[in-house]
């Protein structure tokens, strides 16, 4: 499975990227985890969606021409400035 980093920079499979603020558990039966994100372009708005679907994998079905295997994947983005 797909791993989750709270203030991880992800990739969605449509090529849009999004913070990771946290994870919130639902009010309703105190168990579903949800992640909360942010995306990083216009007004960064904030969103919530179900832990197991925003870790899940892309619908090859649906969406044969993606590569990318999650719907979101962690990238590793590295400092501009000089050690």
């Amino acid at each position: 499975m797909n791993e989750l980093k709270i203030k991880g920079i992800y990739k969605h499979f449509k090529g849009d990227h999004y913070l990771v603020e946290d994870i919130a558990m639902s009010s309703d039966d105190g168990v579903t985890p949800y992640v909360i994100y942010r995306k990083l372009y216009e007004d960064g708005s904030l969103y919530i969606r179900e832990k197991s679907d925003f870790l899940g994998e892309v619908d090859h079905n649906k969406y044969p021409n993606v590569t990318q295997k999650y719907k979101f994947e962690l990238i590793n983005v590295e400092s501009l400035r000089k050690k």
